[in-house]
């Protein structure tokens, strides 16, 4: 708590003076004001209850009683001298901090920070921050990508392109993939619940409890799953959960399956199936281009809102939770919709070629 400050003393003229300041409709806002501070000043009332009452701050009410106290009623008149303005910073300086962090790092680290960054240039790290934001630099994220060495790159793309943004007639596009090692964790001691003013709470460590891999095959028309857990990721596997996407869907409609280039996908055991069922046509995405299939948006979606903080004993619950959230998220499903074009796609793989190019050229 604060000691409450001792009353402003005032003579009559200057209490006359500032009740006519303070009360005149004519009088500024501002200066009124300052007068209302100093008269409750002079009552006693302690600081913090002045600040209420006129719905200030604290600094403010002790700043103005100071000024009275060192100018009278002068200090009403005229506003407190301003600290200087920011300094501008020239272009010389603002381009040399921009091409540095772009092109160098610190001797001894991976990536700037403010602090180096101020401390090579000669300014402040604030400085650094303003031209950073300016100019959209972020030194301290990093996203991953990887450019397909497929050789054909171009017709793997268009043709899945094709199917999400001109399916074919009487014909469903399924977005297939499978999760493997799905981990039953289970915490070393319960976590504590939400509360006001405190987060969820849960320990660092864990245990493992054994995983499991999950089939999921999403149907591009409407967003709906199926879904299937199963103990490991092999042919056979997937041989089973073709067949159980066979039993699932309208007999009468031909089956594209957009998969990605895993050995379990193209073995003769696979490829012998597929021909023995000729609704099934199965289209695959570029090597390295998992991005490219839906189905993946899908699977964060689940590992954020079921898996990552959930709690499993076991395998057979880490199952059972997977279900339900099938089955819940099937009532209403989201439709994941498609927009880039294969042309808008390429070029930017062009782009990204060139850039590494001219990179490892150097």
């Amino acid at each position: 708590m604060f000691a409450p400050a001792p009353a402003l003393r005032l003579t009559t003229e200057e209490r006359g003076e500032l009740e006519k300041i303070a009360w005149n409709p004519r009088t500024g806002q501002k200066v009124a004001l300052r007068a209302r501070i100093i008269l409750l000043g002079a009552e006693g009332i302690p600081n913090a209850q002045i600040a209420d009452r006129l719905r200030l701050s604290r600094p403010t009410v002790i700043l103005q009683r100071k000024r009275f106290g060192r100018l009278g009623l002068r200090a009403l008149l005229k506003d407190a001298p301003r600290r200087p303005g920011r300094a501008r910073v020239s272009d010389d300086l603002v381009q040399k901090i921009v091409d540095a962090t772009r092109t160098t790092t610190p001797s001894g680290s991976t990536q700037w920070t403010a602090r180096s960054m101020a401390k090579w240039a000669g300014t402040s790290r604030m400085v650094v921050h303003r031209i950073w934001k300016r100019h959209g630099l972020q030194p301290h994220r990093v996203e991953t990508f990887k450019i397909s060495k497929d050789p054909k790159l171009a017709e793997k793309v268009r043709d899945v392109d094709g199917l999400y943004l001109d399916p074919p007639d009487r014909a469903l596009v399924l977005s297939v993939d499978e999760k493997t090692s799905i981990q039953a964790l289970d915490r070393t001691q319960p976590g504590l619940p939400i509360k006001k003013g405190r987060c969820a709470t849960r320990t660092h460590d864990y245990k493992r409890n054994g995983t499991t891999t999950l089939y999921a095959a999403l149907n591009v028309l409407d967003g709906k799953v199926i879904g299937h857990c199963v103990p490991r990721c092999c042919a056979k596997e997937f041989i089973k959960f073709l067949a159980k996407i066979d039993g699932t869907t309208p007999p009468d409609l031909d089956l594209h399956v957009i998969v990605d280039n895993s050995s379990t996908h193209k073995t003769e055991e696979v490829r012998r199936w597929v021909r023995r069922h000729r609704r099934f046509h199965l289209h695959f995405t570029p090597t390295s281009g998992s991005w490219l299939n839906l189905v993946e948006s899908w699977f964060a979606i689940l590992t954020k809102q079921r898996i990552r903080r959930g709690v499993f004993r076991n395998v057979p619950e880490l199952i059972a939770a997977i279900d339900e959230y099938l089955r819940v998220y099937n009532a209403t499903p989201t439709q994941f919709e498609w927009t880039k074009d294969a042309d808008e796609i390429l070029a930017k793989i062009e782009r990204a070629r060139r850039v590494m190019t001219r990179r490892v050229g150097k």
